[in-house]
């Protein structure tokens, strides 16, 4: 066995940097300390908490915080050869043996070596105190917080009750092959996190290249994908796993109707996701202006907040079993929006935590689908989801969503209730149209004037001129988009660098009814 240097599947500045991962999952060291890694790899070979394993970055100090300092202390150059020497040979010491995956890597002029040390499929692991040592004791090691720690007494216990119990989407699928993996899909994520994997992605074959995203593993001779790889990286992960689909029911009449409409999104977890997101956004959400006379600012309050709905919908997509033949289900009346997910949230967790927004995981479900999500940019990770859709609703002055989950956690449910100033239709039979365009605001027309050609969104913030960038996303571009008046150029890759912004058929034909000056 031996460790290849190889590319790292996400941006190597938002790692160094934390903006990607957690740095509770870093650890920094200065120098080639044998002892020290060797525990730390270990460590993150346990995965005691589900997280997805972690990176050791050699060469690079840190503060007393736990910061990067930058620019990094870096490696020798002609030391980069005998320190992985050194390192495969540690790596063998440990029980059962485990290989990070190596990236040698230059910053500011510096020599770094990176290990990414994802959960093993064979824990629980031990490794040497001091591999350096004559005589060795092995003894098992894990991550608490920032500090790799021996695991005893309870916790050395229930880290051996974790053997075999690999989370389910970090699983070999046995019944897939490696060639079920869609190759551009891989390409695709890669370019979008901003991997310097992707310049050598087309020129590796698809199982290569899933080995060095770790969703592929297994012997030479059969290597199988992982579930995570199939989930996000399959035009038809639906083949593999019944259910993983979102729902989204119209009920124009209520709960107790005749009526519903339902549409249904499939495909590949991301994909999947932000279309049935974009759906809603754009049929089923709407502002509301209310004038006061005695002030000249008008209250804007939406009926659901848009972050909200995001925070729940991508919620139930990292914490859903998808063991389960359940799909997510998003139902949508005028008095409520409510995200349905199956199983609940784990035993461990108190409702009464969950519902002020406390409530902590002990240990995640599907470890890989947060890191992706994550990478994404897609959630936060680290259950800050709850806080995030109670902030959202208070921002909008809506009332307190409701968490609701039966005795046996089979299933849970995020409630959003409508916001009491929006009106409900008063006709008992409403026809649902394809497109439901709210009220154009100043801010939405003025990125209609703006838009007279095709804009990427640092232009179209500049021709605004407009400093704060989420407040220009939040009150410019998302009400823009939601409108119907604008659309993205590429809707099928939101967060990609060439993308841009244009007006739709309804935005140009809104643009040239409107009398007088039409500058931004």
């Amino acid at each position: 066995m031996t460790i290849s240097n190889t590319k790292l599947p996400i941006n190597l500045d938002d790692l160094l940097r934390q903006r990607t991962v957690e740095g509770e999952r870093i650890e920094y060291k200065a120098g080639w300390n044998p002892d020290a890694i060797t525990r730390t790899l270990c460590a993150f070979a346990n995965d005691f908490e589900n997280l997805g394993g972690g990176y050791v970055v050699i060469g690079q100090d840190c503060d007393d915080y736990g910061r990067p300092m930058f620019p990094p202390i870096g490696l020798p150059g002609n030391q980069l050869d005998k320190i992985q020497r050194e390192l495969l040979a540690h790596c063998q010491l440990i029980q059962p043996p485990y290989f990070p995956v190596l990236s040698l890597e230059v910053i500011d002029g510096r020599n770094l070596i990176v290990l990414w040390a994802p959960g093993g499929q064979t824990r629980p692991y031990k490794a040497p105190e001091a591999v350096t040592a004559k005589n060795k004791v092995w003894k098992y090691f894990i991550r608490r917080y920032s500090s790799t720690v021996e695991a005893k007494g309870d916790t050395e216990q229930e880290l051996l009750s974790l053997a075999a119990k690999v989370p389910f989407d970090d699983r070999f699928n046995q019944s897939a092959r490696v060639d079920d993996l869609t190759k551009p899909l891989m390409q695709e994520f890669l370019e979008e996190v901003g991997s310097a994997l992707a310049t050598d992605a087309p020129h590796l074959s698809t199982e290569t290249l899933g080995r060095q995203m770790n969703v592929a593993g297994g012997p030479v001779e059969s290597p199988w994908p992982k579930n995570v790889g199939l989930l996000f990286f399959t035009e038809t992960p639906e083949r593999f796993f019944p259910g993983v689909q979102i729902d989204v029911v119209w009920l124009p009449e209520g709960a107790g109707g005749n009526r519903f409409d339902e549409k249904i999104f499939k495909g590949p977890l991301a994909r999947m996701t932000r279309e049935a997101l974009r759906y809603i956004q754009r049929n089923y959400l709407h502002e509301t202006v209310i004038k006061h006379p005695d002030r000249a600012e008008a209250t804007r309050v939406w009926n659901f907040p848009y972050a909200a709905i995001e925070e729940a919908v991508v919620n139930a997509v990292y914490h859903r079993s998808y063991e389960e033949r359940e799909p997510i289900e998003v139902r949508i009346s005028h008095d409520e929006l409510a995200v349905l997910s199956f199983p609940g949230p784990d035993r461990s967790i108190r409702m009464e935590d969950l519902k002020a927004g406390r409530a902590v995981s002990r240990r995640y479900r599907n470890r890989r689908i947060g890191e992706f999500l994550k990478e994404l940019e897609m959630t936060e990770g680290r259950s800050t989801g709850i806080p995030k859709i109670l902030k959202e609703m208070a921002a909008n002055g809506s009332p307190p969503p409701l968490f609701e989950t039966d005795d046996d956690r089979l299933s849970f449910v995020i409630r959003l209730p409508r916001h009491p100033l929006v009106l409900v239709p008063k006709t008992d039979v409403e026809e649902v149209t394809p497109e439901v365009t709210p009220e154009v605001t100043p801010e939405v027309a003025r990125v209609v004037r703006a838009l007279r050609t095709a804009l990427s969104r640092q232009e179209l913030q500049g021709a605004l001129g407009l400093r704060d960038g989420e407040h220009f996303r939040k009150a410019y571009l998302l009400p823009a988009l939601a409108s119907g008046l604008v659309e993205m150029t590429q809707p099928e890759k939101p967060r990609s660098s060439k993308q841009r912004y244009r007006l739709t058929n309804v935005g140009r034909r809104w643009l040239k009814l409107q009398p007088g000056d039409n500058s931004v």
